[in-house]
């Protein structure tokens, strides 16, 4: 509850959009979206680490806000959705070009002869071209899914809220606040 917010005695404070079928789904699905949006980050960014060209820091890090926003947005934190919108366009334009070799050799191209195999973060030998190729390829249209659930997300108005009286709250079978000036429950 906000600061300053005059909330009558014995109110409740409830969120009617967030008990919606749609909402929540939509909710799980743009959590999903990004945790597989890491995934593929991390697959791409730790399978071809000696091939990448100055990405490496900007790549933990967008996944890190990722894992951020996918936890907030699982809390039901509507504003983070644009958010994930704008990172996702992003990562949809660097996927697209990264994926179609448009700003110069692409993973597909390291398969011919000439081009060393790329070596894993951890050591030893990466994933093969074609693979990391595919998994960047793969990163756009999750981007575009991402993008179109946020959006619907933020137009369901999960933060729409009302006060209920008491009992209207125990009629729809919500918990009533407690009293500050009562002792808790031992």
């Amino acid at each position: 509850m906000p600061p300053g917010r005059d909330l009558q005695a014995g109110h409740s404070v409830i969120f009617p959009n967030r008990d919606k079928a749609a909402s929540g789904a939509t909710k799980a699905i743009v959590v999903v979206l990004l945790l597989v949006s890491v995934a593929l980050m991390l697959i791409v960014t730790v399978g071809g680490w000696s091939k990448l060209q100055g990405q490496k820091p900007i790549n933990f890090m967008w996944a890190i806000v990722y894992l951020l926003l996918a936890f907030y947005i699982g809390r039901w934190k509507r504003g983070l959705l644009p958010i994930a919108a704008a990172l996702a366009i992003l990562l949809l334009i660097v996927a697209a070009i990264a994926g179609t070799g448009a700003a110069g050799t692409g993973w597909f191209d390291r398969n011919h002869a000439g081009f060393a195999s790329a070596q894993a973060l951890f050591g030893g030998t990466g994933l093969d071209p074609d693979t990391l190729g595919l998994m960047t390829l793969l990163l756009a249209p999750v981007q575009a899914l991402l993008i179109a659930f946020s959006m619907l997300g933020f137009s369901q108005g999960w933060n729409v809220e009302l006060e209920l009286p008491p009992g209207e709250a125990k009629l729809e079978g919500r918990r009533l606040p407690r009293d500050p000036r009562q002792p808790a429950a031992a």
